[in-house]
């Protein structure tokens, strides 16, 4: 490598083929045609090539070898693997074994809630108890006064009238004690 430098006249499609960088050699050959000289280009735009090391180094380096998948290493993985191969893989079972299994799980997850919201529900404090017989109270008060109004609309006429009589004379009484 030290000797293509060495020489006055350097080809510089030499350079390119071997350079890492086709461009800095470009521009160094179009500096040195501007000039009117062609040198050798400087040091600092290129990439040394690597030395590649002899067979005698690389006896000495570790080779790389394939890591062992513990999971696949483990006898109760070997196992089922078996159980699935000796199967027939599919036409009986159309879901995975591990899918029923997460399935299942989701399942008996979803029952446990709902169990434990019912039970949350159940589970009344006094003062929710209170409220519920206040408004279980106004209610009847108000479907008491709705019925009433119906027999009222579906009463004679005479008898709304008397009403109207009674309603009037309790109101002038007051009126005279005031």
């Amino acid at each position: 490598m030290a000797d293509r430098f060495t020489s006055s006249l350097y080809c510089p499609r030499e350079l390119l083929h071997k350079s890492a960088s086709a461009h800095a050699a470009l521009q160094w050959e179009g500096e040195q045609e501007a000039q009117g000289s062609l040198r050798h280009p400087p040091a600092d735009g290129f990439v040394p090539q690597p030395d590649y090391m002899d067979a005698e180094d690389a006896q000495d380096l570790i080779k790389p070898r394939k890591l062992v998948n513990p999971v696949k290493s483990s006898k109760s993985h070997q196992d089922l693997h078996k159980e699935l191969l000796m199967r027939g893989g599919g036409g009986a079972e159309p879901k995975p074994e591990l899918q029923r299994v997460l399935e299942a799980r989701k399942r008996e997850q979803r029952g446990r809630q709902k169990r434990q919201e019912e039970e949350a529900r159940r589970k009344v404090s006094p003062l929710e108890q209170e409220l519920l017989k206040r408004q279980k109270k106004l209610e009847e008060l108000e479907r008491q006064q709705e019925k009433d109004q119906e027999d009222m609309e579906k009463a004679p006429e005479f008898v709304k009238v008397k009403e109207k009589l009674r309603r009037t004379s309790f109101h002038s009484k007051d009126e005279k004690e005031v």
